[in-house]
């Protein structure tokens, strides 16, 4: 159902507000860098693979340990974090290992960006001019925020990978979809004045 098809009880306005506002995607160029924030969530991850076979960037840089409030990976339990499981997933697609960056602390969307500038830095690799940043749809403004503010002078491209049901199309149609969203929403509020209120105490 378009959006605009919408049941009469619901503010078209607002829907395309939130939708235009939450859901970034550009189309891929030649990058330094593909960053792949924390999930359990495949399609961002071999979107990723596929962008790098296909020539895009030279480098991955997955980055996660587990989601903020759990004590362990809630994806396979065979891997011990995000990275672990993103990077099995990336050697499978025949992604060279050597290419493959490595940042398994994180937490949250805040961390991937801040640790995963710590990694380069680290490693002696210099800061991207230009960067592909994959995640889910869904999430594509808060992690832009969040990389774009820890790399203010490097120019970010976000290549999206949709979950079913969550796309732009459709997310306000479900009760997941909603929630999915609207949480976005909210944790741009909420994490984003977290962060500054301590950036600036």
């Amino acid at each position: 159902m378009p959006l605009y098809d919408t049941p009469a009880f619901v503010d078209r306005s607002f829907l395309r507000a939130v939708t235009d506002f939450i859901f970034v995607k550009d189309p891929p160029e030649k990058a330094d860098i593909i960053f792949i924030p924390g999930s359990s969530f495949e399609g961002h991850v071999r979107l990723a693979g596929q962008l790098y076979l296909e020539g895009y960037a030279p480098k991955i840089l997955p980055s996660g340990f587990h989601p903020k409030g759990s004590s362990a990976f809630t994806g396979d339990p065979a891997f011990p974090s995000e990275w672990a499981w993103m990077r099995s997933l990336l050697l499978k697609m025949q992604v060279p290992d050597a290419d493959i960056l490595r940042e398994d602390r994180a937490t949250f969307t805040w961390e991937n960006a801040v640790f995963s500038k710590q990694v380069l830095l680290s490693e002696g690799i210099s800061l991207p001019g230009t960067a592909l940043l994959t995640c889910k749809a869904h999430h594509a403004r808060r992690a832009l925020y969040y990389y774009q503010s820890v790399f203010p002078d490097s120019r970010f491209l976000v290549c999206a990978s949709d979950v079913p049901g969550i796309s732009a199309d459709d997310w306000h149609l479900t009760v997941s979809g909603r929630n999915a969203v609207m949480g976005e929403v909210q944790r741009l509020g909420g994490q984003i004045r977290e962060i500054l209120e301590a950036q600036l105490s």
